[in-house]
């Protein structure tokens, strides 16, 4: 497998790990403040509701990084070459780097921080 297949991956296995974080922190907080009960966490319709929060989850950090990585171009900080194996250039003075740069992993596209 391509090494940026594989960053590719492992960038959406971490979203989708955060995503499951915040599930799995907002369960607690519904078994600890709210009259639920504990069968409740491991039926079927609970267990695809906590897979569509997961994917939602995926989803909306790609968009916000997607987002991000849109701005950055127009503002100069993040510049796209023709050639894709040049790939992106990123300012380290890029407000939303990290954005920028989950973006570009999650797509699997190379690229490079510059420096000042």
């Amino acid at each position: 497998m391509k090494p940026l297949t594989v960053d590719m991956l492992r960038a959406h296995l971490i979203v989708a790990s955060c995503a499951a974080l915040c599930a799995q922190m907002l369960a607690l907080l519904a078994l600890l403040l709210l009259p639920v009960s504990q069968q409740l966490f491991s039926s079927t319709p609970f267990r695809l509701l906590a897979l569509a929060a997961i994917v939602s989850g995926v989803i909306v950090a790609r968009d916000f990084a997607q987002a991000a990585f849109e701005s950055a171009l127009q503002s100069r900080h993040a510049t796209s070459h023709d050639a894709y194996a040049a790939g992106v250039v990123i300012a380290s003075d890029c407000p939303q780097c990290w954005l920028v740069v989950l973006h570009l992993r999650l797509t699997g596209r190379p690229f490079v921080l510059a420096g000042h």
